[in-house]
């Protein structure tokens, strides 16, 4: 029998790639190995579902016995891989099954990271990074009046604007003086600050969390600054890590990512990487459509034909209506600064090079209409 062509995570990435791979290829065997429910769902959906008023249940699209059937593939969910055995090329389940691939594709995704506090609390704080997640935290946002978010980046942002929805009052705390400021030069972060103030979200800024103790049925947080803040609920928004364990034990490269090449390859034949774990040309970046780009080209690879990976300039939306933003931000390490044009209602920043070319920008409010006509003259993150 034809070993499969096998694919580690469940997520966007990996269904992308099984969907993308059954459009060239509808015989070579495929499976697909899940450590949860398998079921396909939109993970960006997340962090706007209150507002959209779905339940977790809404926001599964389609269980594994569902997406088995259409991709024509062998689906285990709730199944753990223990080890990857390269030379072999076959993976290692619990109670001494080993499965062989043909090709490998990790989509295992990142995990959230958390950050050491002090307090008998620190241990419920929580993160939404799955659907699983999203269940636990929207069971515990029943009675929440008050919830505190550690990080004002994208995710914070985007669930502090989705809180609002409840009538939950967001208190957003970080170590930066304004929010998304790896995005955002300062004028513009200080105009979506101000934006969703208006909207009801409470900033501290300069500060982090120390401790988290539990305080009758909340919690108490208390602020580097020496200041405690009241909360239901503390969620923790400050990033996410490549899961690289997996292929780190099995001798692949690793960086901060599980390094490909523009064939999306490991440093192992046969063995590919793709979404949130996958680090190209020192890019990590999880968003949807690197994840697209991607899958397209990695399908194409394992269908025969060999494709090196694209990125066009790839503008970012942030879900946030109190201030609609829309992001493509300069490459690390370019050379230039930021020129900024202000109105009552909306930012529009351009990254401008040393020699004149415009190389990311931020949209913000009524600005963001011009996002079709600027897209095109960014540079391509990946030629």
């Amino acid at each position: 029998m034809t070993a499969p062509v096998m694919i580690l995570g469940s997520g966007l990435a990996a269904y992308n790639v099984a969907r993308e791979f059954r459009k060239l290829d509808k015989t070579t065997p495929l499976t697909i190995i899940s450590r949860d429910h398998a079921g396909f769902y939109s993970k960006p959906m997340l962090s706007n579902a209150l507002s959209g008023n779905k339940s977790p249940e809404q926001l599964l699209m389609k269980s594994a016995e569902k997406m088995a059937e259409e991709l024509s593939a062998t689906i285990l969910p709730h199944s753990k891989v223990l080890a990857i055995h390269v030379h072999n090329q076959e993976v290692l389940l619990g109670d001494d099954v080993r499965l062989p691939y043909r090709d490998l594709v990790l989509a295992l995704g990142a995990d959230p990271i958390r950050l050491p506090m002090l307090g008998d609390g620190a241990s419920d704080v929580l993160s939404v990074n799955d659907l699983d997640d999203f269940a636990h935290f929207n069971r515990r946002l029943a009675n929440a009046k008050t919830v505190v978010i550690l990080g004002a980046g994208l995710i914070g942002c985007e669930f502090a604007n989705d809180l609002l929805s409840r009538d939950i009052t967001p208190i957003v705390i970080d170590s930066a003086s304004w929010p998304l400021p790896r995005l955002l030069p300062q004028v513009a972060g200080d105009f979506l600050a101000q934006k969703l103030s208006a909207a009801g979200v409470q900033f501290h800024w300069g500060v982090t969390a120390k401790a988290v103790d539990a305080e009758g049925a909340g919690f108490s947080v208390k602020l580097s600054n020496g200041m405690t803040l009241q909360a239901d609920l503390v969620l923790s928004a400050v990033g996410l890590r490549s899961r690289t364990e997996l292929a780190a034990a099995a001798g692949l490269h690793i960086s901060r990512g599980v390094v490909v090449d523009r064939h999306l390859q490991t440093s192992q034949a046969h063995i590919y990487a793709v979404g949130d774990c996958a680090e190209v040309a020192g890019w990590i970046l999880p968003f949807v459509m690197p994840i697209m780009h991607q899958a397209k080209a990695l399908a194409a690879t394992l269908a025969g034909t060999t494709t090196a990976l694209k990125y066009p300039a790839m503008p970012v939306m942030v879900k946030t209506p109190a201030c609609p933003t829309v992001v493509a931000p300069p490459a690390i390490g370019s050379v230039g600064e930021w020129h900024v044009e202000t109105s009552e209602n909306g930012i529009l920043a351009k990254f401008i090079t040393d020699d004149g070319a415009m190389a990311g920008f931020a949209l913000l409010g009524s600005a963001t209409a011009q996002r079709q006509a600027l897209t095109p003259d960014l540079p391509v993150v990946l030629a």
